[in-house]
């Protein structure tokens, strides 16, 4: 295992005291690994939602398991009316096939068979004319010409999934369409990673829990429901250590007690240059832990490392900064830890509705609104105050609007990077 000193000495131009964005992902992908694979775990459909496959699902049947009819209509064989493609062309009607059971005469030149959406398509036949299209007699349908071609509206036996073939790929994570798709299959059960334990606390005397009546200098916890709401919805499970004053003992304490129960040690507060010590202290004491200053708005100062064999992420004290160092850095690399292949969100472009002042030389995060101009393209604006402690624009935004680290000045019009918050926070 490298220690952080071996890792750093790998990055080109590491400075802690003025690390870029793309610097802190090359640190973090050295620092995580995934989680033992010994302890993979046989999970109830049911349950498996927001896990992660920990080895493919293979399909132990064809889906669709026989040819069938895409939609409500009359079907035919092509080969015996091949003048469909040039002319009109009336077909008595023989029968009907209803989705589930399967319709057990013959069709024969000249004739159709009307079908429902779903039902299994006879052999031999093989085109469906949708029963909107066709002009209806008394006991025949005419189609008109041109319309059609063989095969058209058919599904293939195996079409969306061939037997014996991977449905979900390992490291996949569990999302609802997943979900359907394995109990399509008739699995009962999947083999997921077990859910990654990350532990919770909040540092700082200032710092109040629900409940506690307010003092002088003080505010109430919103770091704490901020990051575990982020960490529910990544499908951890989350141990909840509340907040920790600034005392020595109490933060040992905690440390250990976070580091011998979790993969994942996640605090805020104490951080910051000009703050307590008593923090940074007990993560020397503790752990292998680097101090980094981000050349990054909001979020600058974080620190990360290992105690015990947990990883260990000290995010700043400003809600907004938790936040989006959380979505910067602390969820990629827990996904990393979970063994998913999930990337992070796409960025997306939007033309910008107002100037944007940016320096060069650092990555910044503006709380945007994202919306849709009458063309269709999508705009964005900021949520106004971008004050690290403004929790409300968070709220009030859809996304962050990412300006890069060698950004400079953004002017009306100009088309920036977009990270949506849809399903992520």
């Amino acid at each position: 295992m490298k220690s952080l000193d071996d890792i750093a000495a790998q990055l080109q131009g590491y400075d802690p005291q003025s690390l870029s964005v793309s610097q802190v992902h090359a640190f973090l992908n050295e620092l995580v690994h995934p989680l033992d694979t010994s302890e993979d775990v046989d999970c109830p459909v049911a349950n498996a939602l927001g896990c992660v496959l920990a080895q493919d699902a293979i399909s132990p049947l064809d889906v669709p398991p026989q040819d069938n009819s895409a939609m409500d209509g009359f079907a035919f064989a092509f080969k015996d009316q091949p003048q469909v493609a040039t002319q009109a062309t009336q077909l008595r009607v023989v029968g009907t096939a209803l989705a589930g059971k399967a319709w057990s005469g013959t069709v024969g030149p000249g004739e159709c068979l009307k079908i429902m959406t779903g039902a299994i398509l006879p052999e031999g036949l093989d085109t469906v004319v949708p029963q909107e299209m066709i002009e209806l007699g008394e006991s025949t349908i005419t189609i008109p010409a041109g319309r059609f071609k063989a095969g058209d509206n058919r599904r293939l036996k195996g079409e969306d999934i061939e037997k014996g073939k991977a449905a979900l790929k390992k490291g996949q994570r569990i999302a609802p369409a997943a979900l359907g798709l394995i109990a399509s299959l008739g699995l009962p059960t999947v083999r997921v990673k077990r859910k990654l334990r990350v532990a919770y606390f909040s540092t700082g005397s200032e710092i109040l829990s629900l409940g506690e009546p307010v003092r002088e200098g003080t505010v109430y916890d919103s770091n704490r429901y901020t990051v575990m709401g982020m960490l529910t919805r990544l499908g951890c499970d989350v141990i909840d250590m509340g907040v920790v004053i600034d005392d020595p003992v109490l933060l040992r304490q905690a440390f250990v007690n976070a580091s011998q129960q979790a993969d994942a040690v996640i605090t805020s507060g104490g951080v910051s240059v000009g703050e307590a010590d008593f923090t940074k202290a007990m993560m020397r004491e503790l752990g292998d832990v680097a101090f980094w200053k981000i050349a990054m708005r909001p979020g600058r100062p974080m620190a990360v490392g290992r105690m015990g064999s947990s990883i260990l992420f000290g995010l700043p004290g400003n809600p907004v900064a938790v936040m989006v160092t959380f979505l910067a850095f602390v969820r990629p690399a827990l996904l990393r830890m979970m063994g998913s292949t999930e990337t992070a969100p796409p960025y997306l472009k939007a033309k910008s509705l107002e100037v944007m002042q940016k320096k060069p030389g650092r990555t910044e995060y503006q709380r945007g609104l994202v919306s849709v101009d009458t063309n269709g393209q999508l705009q964005v604006q900021t949520t106004g105050n971008q004050g690290s402690g403004v929790l409300s624009s968070m709220v009030m935004g859809n996304g962050l609007i990412v300006l890069h680290h060698n950004q400079g000045n953004v002017a009306v019009g100009e088309a920036v990077d977009v990270m949506m918050f849809d399903g992520v926070i």
